[in-house]
């Protein structure tokens, strides 16, 4: 997604993909970008830990020194982001675009599949206006996992689900039924619960687990029955062919 026409002297915001996690998945276009934009923009969850996102590209920025602005929000999946927090982060960002300056989001993956991006550029359009937007796009986990996993997702004529959680059972069937892989990000505890009825769905050895594809502390099990609560991670996803 492109904007056009004259920016008036405003700086144009970016949307920007960094990847599944390993640094030389960065597109051309994604890293002269972000060596060329004076803000970053990313999330950072409030456990203290570095955002994902920055620790992918930290290391081609250090020649640059851009300004780096962080939006804190829950590291709890259960607490939903106050608006105030975007609203916040939307007055910041609109401060440098109307002083001229390029500011980029950052978000690990793409910026069009399961990205706070939107939630960023509709609270900067509620507090400016003018700019122009550019969406950079990335590799996604769910591309890297396929390729770690070493099957492809779908072939010729068949359904792809990519869902980013499931709670049950229930979910897991129909998601199932319907399609001939699915993708199921983020795997917690709820998810593990549910995969140990897989073998009611007659998917017992079709299921592969990718833990932070693409990355030093990537792992691919083809036997999910040996996972355990301790195995799991945030970025990670499940593919399960029918």
């Amino acid at each position: 997604m492109t904007t056009s026409g004259s920016n008036n002297g405003l700086g144009r915001l970016y949307g920007i993909g960094v990847g599944p996690g390993d640094p030389e998945l960065l597109t051309i276009k994604a890293q002269k970008t972000l060596q060329r934009v004076e803000v970053i923009c990313f999330t950072q969850l409030d456990d203290g830990q570095e955002s994902y996102a920055l620790g992918v590209v930290r290391g081609l920025l250090e020649a640059v020194n851009p300004q780096f602005l962080a939006i804190t929000i829950p590291s709890d999946d259960d607490t939903p982001v106050d608006p105030e927090t975007w609203s916040q982060a939307a007055k910041e960002i609109s401060g440098h675009l109307k002083a001229g300056r390029d500011v980029a989001f950052i978000t690990e993956g793409d910026p069009m599949l399961y990205s706070e991006f939107f939630h960023v550029l509709e609270s900067v359009k509620e507090a400016a206006s003018g700019f122009e937007v550019e969406v950079v796009p990335g590799v996604s986990s769910v591309m890297a996992a396929a390729a770690s996993s070493g099957m492809p997702l779908v072939t010729h004529g068949q359904r792809l689900t990519i869902l980013p959680k499931v709670f049950g059972i229930d979910d897991l069937r129909e998601a199932i039924t319907n399609s001939d892989t699915t993708v199921l990000m983020e795997v917690d505890r709820d998810l593990l619960q549910a995969l140990a009825n897989l073998e009611k769905l007659g998917l017992t050895g079709k299921a592969t687990y990718v833990r932070q594809a693409s990355t030093a502390r990537e792992n691919v099990v083809d036997d999910i029955s040996k996972l355990s609560a301790e195995d799991l991670d945030y970025f990670s996803l499940l593919i399960i062919r029918r």
